[in-house]
């Protein structure tokens, strides 16, 4: 056999499969080098209305698209949104949700914690951004005629999904904001999705603003996450 012939195993095609291995010294050289890079990523709420072209946003949710699943159903549905009316209906929706989360829904623990990121109900970032991209997960999926298919480890999956994304967004030279309104259900209506999906994620995404500015914060250090046995 091959490495280019497809191997049927239990009536199921398999294919060959390689990847480059490296030397330990390179393995450490190139994983110190990916953590710095990516230790660059922040989440920005100042965006520049700076248009992008579409191909960009369809190479984003292709390596989405690579995140792994379970059983491979690759429970997730991907909305652009670029439309400027839609843009302004979904910033109302979402800060309606959002004013009353702020002032009646949040605990003041919850409140102090966000003190230091300067945040409040208002999303303007959701009319700026050349782009919003609402993730939805599939809780099943539907065949043609109409039955229930089950989806398995949906949020995981799709929480798998929206990380390649995030990454894949800074990798293009782009920024992005992980929005989470609370309850997201005007997302469903707003974007007419179909009973099987669900908002999981709001993410603009778009150029930094000429002067943006985020939070002075420190990530955990490494004793403070990793544990070794």
């Amino acid at each position: 056999m091959t490495n280019t012939e497809t191997r049927i195993i239990d009536g199921y095609p398999f294919i060959p499969y390689t990847h480059p291995t490296y030397s330990d010294e390179e393995m450490v050289r190139r994983s110190s080098e990916y953590y710095l890079w990516l230790n660059q990523r922040r989440t920005v709420r100042d965006f520049s209305d700076r248009p992008i072209p579409f191909p960009v946003i369809e190479n984003l949710l292709l390596a989405a698209s690579t995140s792994p699943s379970g059983a491979h159903k690759q429970p997730w549905t991907f909305c652009v949104v670029s439309n400027g009316h839609l843009k302004s209906e979904i910033r109302l929706a979402a800060e309606k949700e959002e004013k009353e989360s702020y002032e009646n829904r949040m605990s003041r623990e919850w409140l102090d914690d966000l003190k230091p990121l300067q945040t409040d109900w208002r999303k303007p970032f959701l009319e700026v951004a050349p782009y919003l991209i609402v993730v939805f997960k599939k809780a099943y999926d539907l065949t043609p005629d109409g039955k229930k298919k089950n989806n398995y480890y949906v949020n995981e999956s799709v929480g798998l999904a929206c990380g390649f994304l995030l990454t894949a967004i800074h990798h293009a030279g782009l920024v992005a904001l992980t929005h989470t309104p609370n309850p997201m259900n005007f997302l469903t209506s707003l974007l007419r999705r179909p009973e099987n999906e669900r908002p999981f994620l709001l993410i603009p995404v778009g150029y930094p603003n000429k002067e943006t500015y985020v939070p002075k914060l420190d990530r955990k250090n490494l004793s403070e996450i990793l544990v070794t046995y």
